[in-house]
């Protein structure tokens, strides 16, 4: 097993940093967090090379309003769950793979795509066709109301906080239509990748140069094509157990998602789905024990709720493109191609 130091609270600060701006420089956080640039640097060169954290980019808003996002519980035979979940991870429309506590599913993916055709094609010829699955259910997302770029450790305080400016501030490019060319698609895979890479390195990577490399990540960043994260293993939140809700609220209050189980601070994603169940919820958890109080606590702020299903982790395997251990830390990488 590979040998991790003990996070401090001063890696707690770093990632939360990163987490608000996951791009800005070292020169820039090293005043706020009073320590120099190089300092800040190895911090995170160590942070990355244990597998505790990481920054890459991840379809934004706008890929939720003009494309299809989904979630597809796999059902399986007994013996074949974990080779099934190496090979899905294979696949780049299938960006989560998680293993689940027996019950209703085996498997719990967030497969991402660019039509319903292209989900349908991956459903019925890739998913449903490998040996040892024995059923496929899949919930459309039809709107998100919080997902994982907006969860936040709570490390830094508010004036640092303040400090730091909205997520993402800065000089904007021009809007996007949302067509996609070559390069585009080659800046992508690359910030999937590293979504901490210069301005000059991503240029060499994919062959142009730093200006239009700066002017093309600051328009799919104001197209709300992608957002960047700074995602970390469980020895750093604190919060090692994952479990997602499926629930049912009337339609009139679908729309008060995003101000009541949102607003829970373990809370990772919310979202109105289709199927029999009309909401998703998953959480990030200190024990199994907070599963119920959880529960009672979104209940309570919003009533009309009906939990039908618990489904607890128990472990993920691939997480928006990134391979995780045993332990959660990051060990490798298969680019999504969701654009």
């Amino acid at each position: 097993m590979r040998e991790t130091s003990i996070p401090s609270e001063f890696d707690l600060a770093l990632v939360h940093a990163l987490q608000l701006q996951p791009r800005a420089s070292w020169s820039e956080l090293a005043p706020l967090l009073g320590v120099t640039s190089g300092t800040l640097a190895r911090r995170w060169e160590r942070l990355t090379a244990e597998g505790l954290a990481w920054v890459y980019a991840a379809p934004g808003r706008a890929f939720s309003r003009t494309r299809c996002t989904a979630f597809v519980l796999l059902r399986c035979r007994p013996g074949a769950r974990q080779r099934l979940a190496e090979q899905v991870s294979a696949f780049e429309e299938v960006v989560t793979v998680e293993l689940t506590a027996p019950g209703t599913a085996d498997l719990l993916l967030d497969v991402l795509v660019p039509d319903v055709a292209s989900l349908t094609h991956s459903l019925t010829e890739r998913l449903a066709g490998l040996p040892g699955v024995s059923a496929v259910e899949c919930l459309f997302a039809t709107s998100l109301y919080t997902e994982g770029s907006r969860w936040r450790l709570h490390s830094l305080d508010s004036a640092q906080r303040g400090a730091l400016g909205p997520p993402g501030a800065g000089p904007r490019g021009a809007a996007s239509s949302g067509a996609l060319d070559d390069l585009d698609r080659a800046l992508l895979d690359a910030l999937v990748r590293d979504g901490r890479l210069g301005l000059a390195a991503l240029g060499e990577r994919i062959g142009t140069s730093a200006a239009t490399v700066r002017r093309r990540v600051h328009r799919l960043i104001d197209s709300e094509m992608i957002a960047f994260r700074c995602d970390m293993a469980p020895r750093l939140t604190g919060l090692p157990v994952s479990v997602t809700f499926r629930g049912q609220v009337p339609t009139r209050d679908l729309n008060t998602l995003h101000r009541t189980p949102a607003t829970l601070p373990e809370c990772r994603l919310v979202a109105a789905v289709t199927g029999t169940s009309n909401v998703l919820a998953t959480f990030w958890l200190r024990d199994i024990g907070d599963v119920q109080r959880r529960e009672t606590a979104m209940c309570a702020r919003l009533p009309s709720l009906t939990v039908v299903d618990r489904i607890v982790g128990v472990r993920t395997v691939k997480r928006m493109g990134h391979l995780l251990d045993g332990d959660g830390r990051r060990t490798g990488t298969r680019p999504i191609r969701p654009w």
